[in-house]
């Protein structure tokens, strides 16, 4: 069979970096194809690149059979090639509407055919299984997981033979993945050609037919899914085999060190109490919006709340920012995009924020004080990147995650509150990020991760709560748990509630 998108050598550097190095896959019509690398392998500047964001420097595309080099997104929707990004383009303020149409407005004689445009559009959102969702609707006003799949429709709309997805499911909870998974599925068989990009090799195995990895720009492995183990995959990935997907660092659990007692907030966490210990690594599960957020926001005095107490060595802390960073409190935001980093500026100044007194003498900042220890951490946390002077925006998602969490080390702080910290990494990535959080409980301090990624809250703590409806339901040690459990727990105090 012919392939509907055919790319070969292609190359794309940005200055002295290079991101693609004579890259080529294939992409067959009814069939997902998943494309698979760590962070920094070129797997967004190939999207982007074929949805027209990027020009290519070298190597030749084709789109049934025809040559294809998209001038501009827009070129590239024309020609059938639609992008669904991990992070939302969306205007909220605008209707679903006029967010799936866009660009694509059809007009006559200069009037807008609102009729029309409205009824493709519903046809569209039915497609994606929003048929109950009015295209008059604020888009603000839906869930991230609707807006995910409004992203899609827009995509549909332009009449798509091919759809690319960067990380889809990177902020969806599992219910609504399993939904974008059947809409795949549905485009799948309807002919479209799908290119898909992410993480979790679970969610490859579940979805993709065929694989294609990139490692440092390069093309190293392709063929169809079936016939190669998650082992090889990863040796592709990293170049070298990874014998431990989830690294255990010995480490001892001692006494009890943070007190959390009847802590509530409006809306959420509610009469929530816990102690954790010195060297204990715990583990918050639960569903998105079940207040696992809410609470390590609390506990990092950046929510106010109405009750409760918060104790570190049994001295009782003060509500303020200040206060918990001098008491020895780190925060990693789930939002690295808002609030985690400060995208225009570059690397060596977000490591800097927040430990200004280590540069600061007399009126005066140390820049090269500041330029050596970024160096250090760029080496230590292995940042892909230019220099230490490159901004932060020009990184990849997965090398500005880490820049947030070699900021968050740089403090030296003795409770680190961990919101997501692997969301958008790579397995290796992953797997560094784990031995990390183990070194940190080995070296006495208290950790406290929150995940949606149920095996690395098993495999990485020491014991595991279960958040519902701003409630800490249950706490066990890991070992007492498995994955279904967890679930269980989470939804049946859900249920108890409606």
């Amino acid at each position: 069979m012919k392939p509907l998108l055919e790319v070969s050598g292609i190359s794309k550097r940005f200055g002295p970096t290079v991101a693609l190095d004579k890259v080529s896959l294939v992409a067959q019509a009814g069939r997902v194809l998943a494309l698979i690398g760590e962070n920094g392998a070129g797997k967004s500047t190939l999207l982007k690149t074929l949805s027209g964001a990027h020009r290519a420097d070298a190597g030749t595309m084709s789109l049934e059979g025809q040559p294809f080099r998209p001038s501009s997104p827009i070129d590239a929707r024309n020609h059938g090639v639609a992008i669904v990004y991990q992070e939302l383009t969306l205007a909220p303020d605008l209707s679903v509407e006029d967010n799936v149409m866009l660009g694509r407005a059809g007009t006559g004689a200069g009037t807008l055919m609102r009729s029309k445009q409205r009824a493709a559009v519903s046809e569209a959102l039915h497609r994606v299984g929003l048929m109950h969702l009015s295209p008059k609707a604020r888009t603000g006003d839906q869930s991230v997981a609707t807006q995910q799949l409004i992203e899609v429709a827009r995509a549909l709309i332009s009449d798509a033979k091919i759809i690319l997805f960067d990380e889809p499911t990177s902020s969806l909870p599992a219910a609504d993945v399993d939904r974008l998974f059947e809409i795949i599925d549905n485009l799948r068989s309807r002919g479209l050609a799908i290119i898909y990009i992410s993480h979790f090799l679970e969610e490859v195995r579940r979805v993709a037919d065929d694989y294609a990895v990139l490692r440092d720009g390069n093309s190293v492995g392709s063929g169809e899914l079936a016939s190669i183990t998650d082992d090889q995959i990863i040796s592709l990935m990293v170049g070298r085999d990874v014998d431990d997907l989830f690294p255990h660092v010995p480490h001892e659990i001692g006494d009890v060190r943070l007190e959390v007692e009847d802590l509530g907030a409006a809306p959420m966490p509610k009469d929530v109490s816990l102690a954790l210990r010195r060297g204990e690594i715990f583990g918050v599960a639960g569903l998105v919006g079940a207040g696992r957020t809410e609470l390590l926001r609390c506990l990092y005095a950046l929510e106010p709340t109405y009750a409760g107490h918060v104790r570190l060595d049994g001295r009782r802390l003060p509500h303020n920012v200040r206060g918990r960073r001098r008491a020895g409190f780190g925060l990693l935001s789930e939002d690295r995009k808002s609030e985690g980093l400060a995208q225009n500026l570059s690397i060596v100044e977000n490591l800097a924020m927040g430990n200004h007194d280590r540069y600061s003498r007399a009126g005066w900042i140390h820049l090269n004080a500041r330029l050596r220890d970024a160096r250090e951490w760029i080496k230590k946390v292995e940042i892909k990147a230019q220099d230490p002077t490159q901004p932060v925006a020009e990184l990849s998602g997965g090398n500005q995650q880490k820049v947030a969490i070699a900021r968050l080390l740089a403090q030296d702080a003795e409770i680190y509150l961990l919101d997501e910290p692997t969301k958008g990494i790579d397995v290796g990535t992953k797997a560094e990020i784990y031995r990390m959080m183990g070194e940190l409980a080995a070296a006495g301090k208290t950790v406290v991760f929150v995940s949606s990624y149920l095996p690395e809250l098993l495999a990485v703590c020491d014991r595991v709560g279960v958040m519902t409806r701003g409630r800490l339901a249950e706490s066990r040690d890991a070992s007492e748990w498995d994955e279904e459990e967890l679930m269980v727990a989470a939804l049946a105090a859900v249920e108890e509630h409606d």
